[in-house]
């Protein structure tokens, strides 16, 4: 349902955008709102997970999901779209906390990437389904059917969701959750975010930004005081220093997505507004990628139980970067069929990664703390998510100028805007292929062989 949720919205956000008199700060905001709430909650409620029961926080979080769905799709302005939003990332915060963590327990170690291939499977089916199926709906009825059929999925995977309470073995404590911890990081997280999100209207170099940069950077070394200091912390700092997989599994997780999230987005705009495509044939241009995806995860997963995860994540990083430099380099007057092929590269590389990766950092740590690795792992996903929009994005509008993106929406491939969006998306790629090589490089440690 997220996934479907997330790929749906790419197609549709500039039709929303129109239809909302959205701004272009405010079209990312539909985006940055969902991500920033999940970054935030990820952690304390993966902790929480952990310690009160992770079934009853996944149904809760499908219950909140469907909930901001409604308020979504009954929006009539900027303000009550990113409020429902927000609702949607609650909810999916605490999905993202728990999901994992509930499949890795019930496998043993010898099939996890398995099972982490299926889960992704899962994930990608979602991706695949979304821009063929948001295309439609935004063409044949109205942008407010992305989010409306979310509700009876949601209250279908709700009702049968609760027939896993005899299926889940949960494991409760009765420690308390770290509050002081995670009030630091939730503000050192809003204060790192937002600037990031906002930077195209209000300048790296303005008061504002300096100041949220500040506000961070001492939240961020409050939190990391108060945790080396707590009974019970919120993240055992001596898990990050100790344990290289673990670590070094996050950082490429958060690389790849820095690097690949704003592709759906960013290839959107420049599909439907820079060449003039409908949002349904952006739709099915765009499927190839999630297709590739989804079919090839529960392989390579699957694989990486035989051979490892380390050469796998590494392909998979590098092809990434490769499909995003063969985007980078189409030119004005490109075909269908290169596109689709650069975005099947893409798709390759993030099927060689996704799986393998989350089994890699699943399988390097304890079963008591199964929910907090699945929610860190979440965070860096999450966080890269909201990097990936705020640079790529920021990089793609760069040279829109003053009224250039109510420009792009308005005359679309026969404006001026059009011209300087395609020259930054073009830098945006190669940006995201840096990324990918960045993350190739964090995959180097040799990952860390769990039995449990």
């Amino acid at each position: 349902m997220a996934p479907l949720d997330g790929s749906i919205i790419s197609v549709a956000l500039p039709v929303m955008g129109s239809q909302l008199e959205l701004s272009f700060e405010g079209t990312i905001w539909v985006q940055a709102s969902y991500l920033l709430t999940m970054a935030v909650l990820l952690i304390p409620l993966g902790r929480l997970a952990d310690q009160r029961g992770r079934l009853k926080f996944y149904l809760t979080g499908i219950a909140l999901f469907t909930l901001g769905s409604v308020g979504a799709a009954t929006a009539i302005g900027s303000g009550s779209i990113i409020l429902a939003r927000a609702v949607q990332g609650s909810g999916g915060a605490l999905l993202s906390s728990t999901s994992s963590a509930i499949v890795t327990s019930a496998f043993p170690a010898s099939e996890r990437g398995k099972a982490m291939g299926i889960n992704v499977m899962a994930v990608y089916a979602g991706l695949s389904l979304g821009p063929p199926l948001g295309g439609f709906l935004v063409d044949s009825l109205s942008w407010h059917w992305i989010f409306l059929i979310n509700i009876p999925i949601g209250i279908v995977v709700l009702l049968w969701g609760r027939r896993l309470r005899g299926a889940v073995v949960e494991t409760t404590t009765d420690r308390k959750l770290d509050v002081s911890g995670s009030l630091w990081l939730g503000v050192a997280l809003i204060s790192l975010l937002l600037p990031l999100t906002m930077h195209a209207k209000w300048g790296w170099m303005s008061s504002r930004t300096f100041l949220l940069f500040s506000i961070s950077a001492f939240s961020f070394f409050s939190f990391f005081i108060r945790e080396r200091k707590a009974i019970d912390p919120l993240i055992d700092m001596g898990m990050l220093r100790s344990n290289l997989p673990f670590t070094f599994g996050n950082v490429a997780a958060l690389l790849n997505y820095m690097a690949i999230f704003a592709v759906g987005l960013l290839t959107s705009v420049w599909l439907q507004l820079a060449h003039g495509f409908s949002a349904s044939s952006a739709g099915w241009i765009m499927l190839g990628q999630p297709i590739l995806q989804s079919v090839l995860s529960p392989f390579t997963g699957r694989l990486s139980d035989h051979v490892g995860t380390r050469a796998l994540t590494m392909f998979g990083m590098i092809m990434t970067a490769l499909g995003m430099t063969l985007l980078a380099m189409l030119g004005e007057g490109a075909g269908i069929l290169p596109i689709v092929a650069s975005l099947g590269v893409i798709g390759i590389g993030m099927a060689s990664f996704s799986a393998p990766n989350s089994s890699a950092v699943m399988g390097s740590v304890e079963k008591t703390q199964l929910s907090l690795a699945g929610a860190f792992l979440g965070s860096m996903r999450v966080i890269g998510m909201t990097l990936s929009v705020a640079i790529l994005g920021g990089i793609a509008a760069s040279r829109l100028g003053s009224g250039g993106w109510q420009d792009l929406l308005q005359y679309g491939s026969e404006g001026s805007g059009a011209t300087a969006f395609i020259w930054g998306y073009r830098l945006a790629m190669y940006t995201g292929a840096g990324f990918a090589i960045l993350g190739a490089i964090a995959c180097l440690p040799k990952p860390k062989i769990s039995r449990s």
